[in-house]
């Protein structure tokens, strides 16, 4: 097993140098930048999103204008000392080769660099926006697990009965309406919206938290994360339940099944001895993904919503904005922590069945 892992961990480096390349080389060809955007800031243009969509067909035209440099819109009129500036500022003056291999260099020694237009470094942003992704992740992901598991046994046990009826129909509606359109109705109904004003909608916690006594703290946590954890866990719990259900329905059907019954075994013993252990698998395979979607991705329409500044709203920012370290740093530390909670979904396997062997497989 420890040669299995150790191949695992050197597989990951040609992984990340393939996503950050392939990444990289998408953004030399998207339109903007950071040059641009300061352009434009200092032509008084609006630097938005739809600005810049909207304006990337007349962007091709003034390209061509006298004045300024002509590979950026919004330079014309300006001198192109300015231009050169900016460039050198940005990093924007060297090839792109270049820069890449100086950005590998960087991560190398775990240095991810500084924001373009917040004058702090990448890991600072990232750990003040982990908090609340945290937050947001481990209870989702933690309710989540736990109500689904137990939920999906039960049904695959009384499939076919009232109670598989009315949950299905639970299930159905959790899976066909969006997790945010459960945090509207949320605000709607608990937080001010147009009937009862029980909870909070802006932060993870209070202004006056730290003054508080520790026990009031916790008190104030949960208060504050309730509604948006509620949310992702209506949204989240749908697809799950559903797939320990048919996981269990198509182990119970199983000889060995019928061959510990009739053995003399309980129910229990055989569902939770041997039935458990193999439908369990296919549960855990989609735990990394889980995770990792509701940590860093998943959860940037609730984070609007409840006003929480988390890394999915860190990510979009970054991207709107073409703050390119931002961009790569946390796409480098977000796939690293996706490969490794891959290996460990492996490592699960085993703890379950260890009848499972990777390293006898790859042999």
């Amino acid at each position: 097993m420890a040669a299995y892992i150790l191949r695992r961990l050197l597989l990951m480096i040609p992984t990340l140098l393939g996503i950050l390349l392939l990444n990289f080389a998408i953004v030399q060809f998207a339109p903007g930048g950071p040059v641009e955007r300061v352009l434009a800031q200092l032509q008084g243009q609006d630097v938005g999103a739809t600005a810049r969509v909207a304006g990337s067909s007349a962007g091709e035209t003034s390209a061509a204008d006298p004045g300024g440099d002509n590979r950026y819109r919004g330079s014309q009129g300006l001198p192109p000392d300015l231009v050169a500036d900016l460039e050198r500022q940005f990093g924007f003056d060297r090839p792109a080769h270049e820069r890449f291999l100086i950005m590998l260099a960087d991560y190398a020694r775990l240095d991810f660099g500084e924001s373009f237009y917040q004058d702090r470094t990448v890991l600072q942003l990232i750990g003040d926006k982990l908090p609340v992704s945290v937050s947001l992740g481990l209870w989702t992901t933690l309710l989540v697990y736990l109500i689904s598991i137990p939920l999906g046994i039960k049904k695959a046990v009384r499939d076919g009965t009232p109670f598989d009826f009315w949950t299905s129909t639970l299930v159905i509606i959790g899976n066909a309406v969006p997790s945010f359109l459960f945090a509207v109705l949320l605000v709607v109904l608990f937080a001010g919206g147009s009937f009862l004003d029980w909870f909070p909608l802006q932060g993870l916690v209070s202004e006056n938290w730290a003054d508080l006594s520790w026990p009031a703290r916790i008190v104030d946590y949960f208060w504050h994360i309730t509604l948006p954890v509620l949310a992702m866990v209506i949204g989240g719990f749908a697809s799950l339940t559903m797939l320990t259900k048919n996981s269990f329905l198509e182990e119970i059907n199983k000889q060995y099944v019928t061959t510990a019954r009739a053995k003399g075994l309980s129910e229990h013993r055989v569902l939770y001895g041997h039935v458990f252990r193999n439908a369990m698998l296919v549960v855990i395979a989609g735990f990394p993904a889980a995770f990792v979607g509701i940590l860093f991705t998943g959860s940037l329409l609730i984070e609007i919503i409840f006003s929480l500044d988390g890394l999915g709203l860190l990510g979009y920012e970054a991207v709107i904005n073409r703050d390119y370290p931002v961009i790569f740093g946390t796409l480098f530390i977000y796939t690293l922590v996706g490969l490794l909670l891959n290996l460990i979904g492996d490592l699960a396997y085993v703890a379950i069945d260890p009848r499972i062997d990777f390293e006898a497989r790859e042999g």
